[in-house]
């Protein structure tokens, strides 16, 4: 059975509000795994982790390849890694492990779209507005900010 990140269900119309398609003209992001990817690492630098209470229905839970194609599997070990300080999580061939890692992007993206939902509210033009966190963040001259660049996810 194929792994799949799921999305909590208070921040489903959020996600899908950022998403850009054909019904929605406003949206930032091309897919749902770039939202995903960019408010895991938007959870990490503001150290938010979050578990996920109730499951999104929609936006389905989108399968891990996804994000092994659009080279995030990255983001995922170093979440991991920086999370556990323990090397061994990293493995390929250890399913427990790959749960875990799962389960620590899957909070951290919780976390993040937490701040994303309470950043964007009243907000007309989200694209803006994500524009302004990014450049309230590398205005904090913070070390593991200014590593750790999140505007390549616009």
């Amino acid at each position: 059975m194929a792994i799949r990140i799921k999305i909590a269900q208070d921040k489903a119309n959020l996600v899908q509000s950022l998403v850009l398609n054909n019904q929605n003209s406003q949206g930032v992001f091309a897919t749902y795994a770039d939202i995903m990817a960019f408010a895991a690492a938007l959870g990490k630098n503001n150290k938010i982790r979050l578990p996920l209470n109730a499951i999104a229905k929609e936006p389905s839970p989108i399968s891990l390849d996804v994000f092994s194609t659009r080279g995030y599997d990255f983001l995922f070990k170093l979440l991991a890694i920086t999370e556990t300080h323990n090397p061994d999580i990293i493995s390929a061939y250890d399913m427990i492990a790959e749960e875990e890692r799962v389960m620590i992007f899957e909070e951290y993206a919780n976390g993040g779209l937490m701040k994303l939902q309470d950043q964007l509210k009243g907000a007309v033009d989200y694209s803006e507005r994500i524009l302004l966190i990014l450049n309230q963040g590398k205005s904090q001259k913070s070390p593991t900010f200014s590593n750790f660049d999140l505007t390549k996810f616009l």
